[in-house]
């Protein structure tokens, strides 16, 4: 089992150490360095097995130590030249004393294997576009040494036999698929053409079928996940294809015209079984699966990945995986310097554990955290920062992380916030009421605030908006004056219809434009109803579409409060931000 990685100068990473664990999920953002690290991976295994086909068992040459390794040998990350492994393609730097030298990629690894810790490091010395040098990593106090002069640390047996499979995502399903000897097939997955070599996978499984039972198992998993029968596959000798079929209600379909859950699926499963007592790093294992099969999914590649002997390293993006693999696993997150995530006491284990991990993930991304209604209060927000040309409020309000608490009961958001904040002590945060009869708290990590009108749709629930929408005044304006003119009248008896019911009803100091309405329920959910059904139409404008309506709202007509609650959002984000460690480079 690989216990560590460390990296320095490659692609993504002037340097990084990054702890593993039997079943490994590093979560991160886009760019943030997941995928660098199995490229990693993958790098340290083309090293190791260059120096071991050509150096293993034999004298190092005085010298020059190393192996040449062609860019045509990196099947699992492959470049057009070889520059783009180093980090911003930087492979020589000056001397203090002139001249210039090589920057090189280190990948050291460890692990343990039967009961006996290893470390095994490689180097990587930039020849020209097309290759480059790997030999064993120096002794310490030998790095600025010439490489005729340096020392060299020795590669363990143990590490020779570590072996390391790498899958990218799935890709579409080609209507084809010729039969392929097994270095082609390393080739196209490690190109990410997953597609054309599915079949292949099933076939070299399934001609397995008298020394074990890895076919009948994989047969046996596609049905209790999907419901399918998956058929044996068939070399068309004639064609010199191979097909595979599987079998649904009573239909009997080729595999290309299944979803690609369940292709990504069986990927998943005939990489487990043809590469048993493996590393296997799986860049994105949860694509294309639903939520539900996620969850299964990656319960099912562990408990197979157990049973083979194989330890698995997962990049993933997924809520889902990151809450079963923080259970169940060793979770990396990949934001300023790779850490461990689930690495906590048992009362913070505890917190997480009711609040969930992802939350916890987008708490740590972040640094502050934003409570809200609802996700239409959300888009509210955004439409009066773009209204008010407030940039630092777009900013904040463009990825933030929202917990929504549809009760608008203060002690919920602050029971959500301070469970996270036992895991990240210096999380801050805002919370957005509607106007309560309560006292709110002051002077608290979490910075609590309420409209002072009934709530958020107050705001912009005017005539003039209201009249606005009527006539379509927004970019895709497709109505004529006449059809203007008709739907503008539409609006007012829909209006003048509703005050009228309100005084009907005995609310006559519940007036549509004041801030003691509940301008969604009471006033303008009613007068859409109205007002489509005046126009023979459906209803097309609901409250999850109200920000629609405030960016009508012009902005002589702006409340002051608007840009208080803006620059609050402001001030809690961009001091989060201030606090945050930049992510790798």
């Amino acid at each position: 089992m690989l216990t560590r990685l460390t990296i320095r100068n490659f692609k993504r990473f002037t340097a990084a150490d990054i702890p593993l664990g039997k079943a490994v999920v590093f979560i991160g953002p886009n760019n943030s360095g997941k995928t660098t690290a199995l490229q990693g991976l993958a790098l340290w295994d083309v090293g190791l097995r260059a120096w071991n086909a050509r150096r293993e068992g034999k004298s190092s040459p005085e010298k020059r130590p190393g192996v040449t390794i062609n860019r045509r040998d990196l099947i699992s990350i492959p470049v057009p030249i070889a520059n783009l492994l180093w980090h911003g393609m930087h492979v020589r730097q000056g001397k203090t004393n002139g001249g210039t030298q090589n920057i090189r990629i280190d990948v050291s690894v460890s692990g343990v294997t039967h009961d006996t810790a290893w470390e095994a490091g490689l180097e990587f010395d930039y020849s020209n576009e097309e290759s480059f040098v790997c030999r064993p990593a120096r002794l310490k106090g030998h790095d600025d040494v010439p490489v005729q002069k340096a020392k060299f640390s020795t590669i363990p047996p143990q590490a020779a036999k570590v072996k390391i499979a790498y899958l990218p995502p799935m890709s579409g399903l080609t209507a084809e698929e010729p039969l392929l000897q097994p270095g082609r097939i390393n080739v196209l997955m490690g190109q990410g053409q997953t597609a054309q070599v599915l079949r292949n996978l099933c076939y070299q499984i399934h001609e397995r079928a008298g020394t074990d039972r890895s076919w009948e198992a994989l047969v046996e998993n596609i049905q209790s996940l999907f419901g399918v029968n998956l058929r044996p596959p068939q070399y068309v000798v004639e064609r010199g294809e191979i097909t595979v079929e599987y079998e649904e209600q009573g239909a009997r379909l080729d595999l290309s015209s299944s979803g690609r859950g369940l292709q990504q699926t069986v990927l998943l499963l005939a990489h487990l079984y043809a590469n048993p007592d493996t590393i296997l790093l799986l860049d994105e294992p949860d694509a294309h699966l639903e939520i539900l099969r996620q969850r299964e999914t990656f319960r099912v590649i562990t408990e197979i990945a157990e049973q083979q002997g194989c330890q698995i390293i997962a990049a993933s993006h997924s809520e889902v995986i990151l809450n079963e693999a923080a259970s169940r696993g060793t979770v990396v997150a990949f934001l300023g310097q790779p850490h461990l995530l689930n690495d906590r006491g048992s009362q913070l284990l505890k917190a997480l554990s009711d609040i969930g991990w992802h939350e916890y993930y987008q708490a740590e991304q972040a640094g502050w955290v934003l409570y809200l209604e609802s996700a239409s209060d959300l888009e509210i927000l955004r439409a009066f920062a773009k209204k008010r040309g407030n940039a630092r409020a777009l900013t904040a309000l463009s990825r933030p992380f929202v917990h929504y608490v549809a009760t608008n009961l203060p002690q919920k958001c602050r029971d959500h916030f301070y469970g996270l904040r036992e895991a990240k002590p210096d999380l801050t945060g805002i919370a957005i009421f509607d106007r309560i009869d309560k006292e709110l708290q002051k002077d608290t990590p979490l910075v609590e605030t309420m409209w002072q009108k009934r709530e958020i749709e107050n705001y912009f629930c005017r005539e003039e908006v209201l009249l606005a929408y009527a006539r379509h005044d927004q970019p895709d304006d497709l109505f004529g004056e006449a059809e203007a003119k008709h739907r503008e009248q539409a609006m007012r008896e829909s209006i003048q219809e509703v005050v009228q019911a309100l005084e009907t009803l005995g609310k006559p100091d519940m007036k549509p434009w004041s801030s003691e309405i509940k301008a969604t329920d009471d006033f303008l959910d009613l007068v859409f109803r109205k007002f489509f059904a005046r126009l023979n139409l459906p209803v097309l404008l609901r409250k999850t579409d109200y920000h629609i309506l405030a960016r009508l709202l012009p902005n002589s007509l702006m409340d002051p409060e608007i840009d208080e609650k803006l620059d609050y959002v402001v001030k809690v984000a961009e001091a989060a931000r201030n606090r945050a460690s930049p992510l790798p480079t």
